[in-house]
Formats: structure tokens, sequence, C-alpha cells
């Protein structure tokens, strides 16, 4: 998964002090990591000064970025409070005391990784992580941390949580995957052979697959986490819309008969790096837009023939397959390249591996 940059801020001399000291060791935050405090001590413990209106600050940085608070949890609440919506689109918030003895997530303990973050943290500092979510305090499987962890798409947020209460309740739940595992199934899942298996033996199971099931509504209890697996290769006209755009790449995933949240992030060349449409469609679904030089690009082979035109225009013969292709080197061709109004669309799959 790719990691949110993690913003810490302190507000006292010895809070700054363990501001940077977290820096100068969470190395699985090395680069994403800054550090922030009050004007007066940022130059001493090589930090930076707060910004002037702090709360607005952290708004324009909400969903994008996950924060920890050094200091007392009341600062924490009061700056975030008008910012929180829901556990899915919520900044991941922590807070540490200044002695660094207790490390509490606050806010999107799963989905946004706040639990996964306080671990780090207290793994390099010594830190009691302090958990209050029900299934780390249970130790039972939590869907949303097994979809977080292995970038699957939640298809249905309040199937999701019926999962999670029956889990807490004791129940066991169908399993399915079409794909392969590493590590051991937790107890709480009970492994199927198919989807209609785990349909007719359980009232609620989760399948693991990139399929779209035509009637969901015939799959009732059934919580579908397709794979964030599928890198979109684009080559389009100057100026097309976002709404053009995706309308375009939704119909591709519907007649291939796959989940369009399954698409990872989009690629081109970098004459479209400031092309709105798809900067805007890349925003839309919180996901990356890589561009590459025609040269780069040059050095993938194709499975479908180019175009001279496109050539002429841009250096190389076929953007969006290309494109595709050296996002995900080590990927296959799920779909060549198509042409479509104003545009061009191939699709490359990357395998998928589920870990417990």
């Amino acid at each position: 998964m790719e990691k949110k940059p993690l913003v810490i801020f302190s507000f006292t001399k010895t809070g700054s002090r363990r501001n940077r000291e977290i820096i100068e060791n969470l190395s699985e935050y090395e680069g994403i990591c800054k550090g922030y405090t009050l004007p007066k001590y940022a130059e001493e413990e090589a930090l930076k000064p707060l910004p002037p209106d702090l709360a607005e600050w952290i708004g324009a940085h909400w969903g994008k970025a996950s924060f920890l608070f050094v200091g007392a949890a009341g600062i924490a609440v009061r700056l975030i409070a008008r910012w929180v919506k829901d556990k899915y689109t919520d900044s991941a918030v922590l807070v540490m005391d200044e002695k660094g003895q207790y490390i509490i997530p606050l806010l999107s303990g799963h989905i946004g990784n706040a639990v996964e973050i306080a671990k780090c943290i207290a793994s390099c500092t010594g830190a009691e992580p302090v958990l209050t979510t029900a299934t780390d305090v249970q130790g039972k499987f939590a869907v949303d941390v097994f979809a977080c962890k292995n970038q699957l798409y939640l298809s249905n947020r309040e199937l999701a949580k019926a999962v999670s209460a029956a889990v807490l309740e004791g129940r066991r739940i169908g399993f399915y995957s079409a794909y392969p595992w590493e590590g051991r199934l937790p107890e709480e899942l009970a492994l199927c052979e198919s989807i209609d298996e785990m349909r007719e033996k359980w009232e609620l199971g989760v399948a693991v697959t990139g399929e779209i099931k035509e009637d969901l509504a015939a799959y009732k209890g059934i919580l579908f986490l397709p794979p964030k697996n599928i890198i979109a290769g684009i080559g389009c006209r100057k100026g097309i819309w976002q709404s053009a755009l995706e309308e375009q790449i939704r119909r591709v995933c519907k007649e291939q008969g796959i989940w369009p949240e399954r698409i990872r992030a989009v690629a081109s060349i970098d004459l479209k790096k400031e092309e709105k449409g798809i900067q805007e469609f890349a925003r839309k679904y919180r996901i990356p837009f890589y561009t590459y030089t025609a040269k780069e690009l040059q050095s993938v082979p194709l499975l479908k023939e180019g175009s001279a035109f496109v050539k002429q225009v841009t250096g190389v013969d076929n953007v969006c397959e290309r494109a595709a292709l050296f996002a995900c080197p080590d990927g296959k061709i799920l779909l060549p390249k198509q042409k479509r109004d104003k545009m061009t669309i191939a699709l490359v799959e990357q395998a998928a591996k589920l870990r417990f």
C-alpha cells in the first residue's frame, strides 16, 4: 500500500524533542515524515514552524496525510473536529504524550492505517500502543484491515459492518478467494471452493475476486473485495473532459466484466501531465497519475500495432499500452489498446497475492 505522508505536531520543548526523535527513527516513513512545532523551538530541533492557522492547514491536507500530535488529546480533537467525516475518507490521527510513554490511534484506525502507524512508531520508540478498536482488543479478524493491507476495494460498507459485527459475536463467515494467499487463515473464516458454495452454506461471506457478478442482489450477504491491481494506460485528445474520460473507462470495465474500482493508477505520456481531465479523474478516485517520456515508453514492447500519426505527434506510436506496461512491468495485458471516443485505453493487471 502506498503510504500517505505523516505529519507530526508538537507544542512544547520536550514534545519537540520527541517529534524530532520520531522522525529520525521512523525509517519506514523516511522522506514522507515532517515535523512542525512552535517557531521558538523549530530551528533548535530542526523542525518546521507551525502554520499560522493550524486547523485550516490540517483541513487542506485532510485525507491526504496522517497526523500525529505529541501532546494532549484535547488539542488534537479541537483541531480536527470540523474535518471529521467518516472512517473511509478521514485521515489517520494519533496522539502521543510528550514523554513518549503511550501512543493512541484516535481516528481511522483501520482504513486510515492509524493502528499500524501506532505499532510502527511503538517499535522504534518503545512507546506502548493503546488500541481501543474492538477487533484489535479481541484479536479477531477485521475485514477492513484485511482489505486495506491487501489493497482490496470494500464494495459494500454496510455489509462490511455486518461482517465485523458477526465476527465480534463469535460467528463464522464464509471465505472465498480467486487469488493465492500466504499466512494462516483466521479461525473466524470458513474456506469455500466457490462463491456459490459460500452462498449456499453461509449467511455472510467474503469473496476476493475481480469478477463482477451481474446480479449482485442474488448474492445478498456476500461482501465482494476486488483487488486494486489494474493500471489504466490512457491516450487522449487535448482538452478531454473528466466526465467523458470516466464514462469511457467505466464502459470498458463493464464490457470486460471487472470492477472499475480495481483501477489502482492511470498512466500516460509526459505530454499529458497537465491534462485536466486525467488529473481530475485521478483525484476523484484518489489514485496516482503517472507520466513517462516518449523515450521511456519506446522501450516497452507492444502487443498491438502502433499509429504513425500518434508517433508524429507524441514521439511514440502507442501511448496507452506502453504507459500501462511501463507503470507495471511485471503485469500482464488484460486489455490491449482500445480506441474510444477521443481517447485510447489499455489495461494491465498485476498479479495479486493476499496476506493474512
